[in-house]
């Protein structure tokens, strides 16, 4: 039982190592590479932190403006990237399913993974830039700023994979998808903070879970920002359910997934 394990893991690590290198192939074939993911985000930090400006000058509740921003719009991207590239992974890894040894989880992790790779490096990427242009910048609590990044991820995940099982079956759940991902920018307190509202306004922000990801992260960094309205409870149950969720609509439906 214990040979058969390990030969498992085996297999799986090297399904997973190859779909990386193809993901890797097909992700960065252009000249601009990795760098287009670093410019990308920071040009869109840089313009978000200059409109913000004329609203509230140099700093948010106490929070640097550049670095309220990144905090913010780096939480958004992480969300709508995953939510936008991983579920379509199991449609392109499709005619590998003729190997026994791939099947569409596979898929799943290796996209994930990749994208979690390019997200820290464009987060040391722009931390390396704020340094170099002397902007203010402290973390108070790095254990729960680290905790809250990971736990992000787990949350991404798993709606990628609901969403990746429902678009096996139903192609139009893409554009329901899509179409829920456009909104998400403007009701998850990235370019405005839940301190901006009153507290009775609150109740009909607060339940997205980003709200929560985005405001802990701010006050992970800026102890006096505080954490007010939000509750780090509510992440970590939110992102149990949605997991729990996902894995048991893939475990039902995934040798269904690969006849489709």
């Amino acid at each position: 039982m214990d040979t058969t394990f390990k030969s498992q893991v085996a297999a799986w690590r090297r399904v997973i190592f190859a779909l990386f290198l193809r993901e890797l192939q097909s992700k960065f074939n252009d000249k601009l590479g990795l760098g287009w993911a670093f410019i990308e985000p920071f040009v869109f930090i840089f313009a978000m932190s200059y409109f913000r400006s004329f609203i509230s000058g140099d700093d948010v509740h106490s929070v640097p403006l550049f670095v309220f921003m990144m905090l913010g719009l780096m939480g958004v991207q992480t969300f709508m990237t995953c939510t936008s590239v991983v579920p379509d992974s199991i449609g392109k890894a499709k005619p590998l399913y003729a190997f026994r040894q791939v099947q569409p989880m596979a898929a799943l992790i290796t996209s994930a993974f990749m994208e979690f790779m390019i997200k820290v490096g464009v987060v040391c990427l722009i931390v390396c830039a704020v340094y170099l242009m002397e902007i203010d910048f402290e973390v108070n609590d790095p254990l729960l700023l680290i905790a809250l990044f990971a736990l992000l991820w787990v949350f991404c995940f798993s709606i990628s994979l609901v969403f990746g099982v429902l678009i096996a079956f139903i192609p139009e759940m893409k554009k329901i998808k899509n179409m829920l991902n456009r909104p998400i920018f403007f009701i998850s307190c990235t370019f405005f903070s839940l301190q901006d509202f009153s507290p009775e306004v609150w109740p009909w922000l607060t339940w997205n879970p980003l709200v929560h990801f985005i405001e802990l992260a701010r006050y992970a960094c800026y102890e006096t920002y505080g954490d007010a309205g939000v509750s780090l409870q509510f992440a970590v149950e939110v992102t149990a359910i949605s997991l729990f969720t996902g894995l048991a609509l893939y475990h039902t439906t995934w040798k269904k997934v690969l006849s489709r």
